[in-house]
């Protein structure tokens, strides 16, 4: 008996299925996973047994001491480096792609950049909508992708002005996160656009007043666990709050 069990799974892995696939673990990919809320996103996912891809521009100690797959030295704002990120996992289902990475350079009327503008659109906005158009094709139906933005760009929400470049990239990741939900609905595919707090990160300087990027993740995962098609498009505060567009 004990014979027959162990061929059936030789069998089975031959045939190209994996462990994951068996059990109905998910296998999440995770962008900007090297510290902060990308890091805790893929602590939290490989504790409850999903399996993660983790994916950044360099490593660190923290994502190392993982037992994750660590995709390094990818700059999503360069189309050859997501061809090259695409290659790598040609014939990976996805089951969840979370696009978390992005970039923060406040500055007020007086003092705008139009380069830092520019290269917050690239990051925030341009570059998660790229990198979706690459891997939609391995998210099966009922994969779920989330687009992390922010309450920053809400325009109902604004009282205090200022962050130009942030502000607007956000913005532009929120509708094209709306789009996506409608385009990606015959895939079968549940979009969540979600707003993780104001958490104690690098980004904001590990403000005090923040929250614990462990506590912001809990929220976001219930979040995208209960995601689906009816839900899609949404802009959801990690607390399950809809915020104002």
């Amino acid at each position: 008996m004990a014979l027959s069990i162990e061929l059936f799974w030789i069998s089975q892995l031959a045939a190209g299925w994996s462990w994951v696939e068996w059990f109905d673990m998910g296998r999440y990919l995770v962008t900007g996973s090297n510290r902060g809320i990308g890091l805790e996103y893929c602590r939290q996912l490989e504790a409850r047994g999903d399996e993660v891809i983790a994916v950044c521009r360099d490593s660190s100690s923290e994502l190392q001491a993982l037992s994750v797959r660590v995709e390094s030295g990818v700059e999503l704002t360069d189309s050859e480096t997501i061809a090259e990120l695409v290659r790598r996992l040609a014939g990976i289902r996805l089951d969840g792609v979370i696009l978390n990475a992005g970039m923060r350079n406040p500055m007020d009327l007086d003092d705008l950049d139009p380069v830092s503008i520019r290269r917050q659109f690239e990051v925030n906005a341009l570059a998660p909508l790229l990198l979706t158009q690459a891997l939609v094709h391995q998210m099966p139906r009922g994969a779920k992708l989330a687009l992390m933005t922010s309450r920053m760009g809400s325009i109902e929400d604004n009282s205090s002005g200022g962050s130009y470049g942030y502000r607007m990239s956000k913005v532009a990741l929120n509708i094209a996160g709306k789009s996506l939900a409608i385009d990606l609905a015959p895939r079968g595919i549940a979009v969540a656009i979600l707003h993780p707090g104001l958490v104690r990160t690098r980004m904001i300087n590990f403000n005090p007043n923040g929250i614990s990027p462990h506590q912001a993740v809990e929220g976001l995962l219930a979040r995208i666990d209960a995601l689906n098609i009816e839900t899609s498009g949404s802009f959801w505060h990690a607390n399950g709050t809809v915020l104002p567009w």
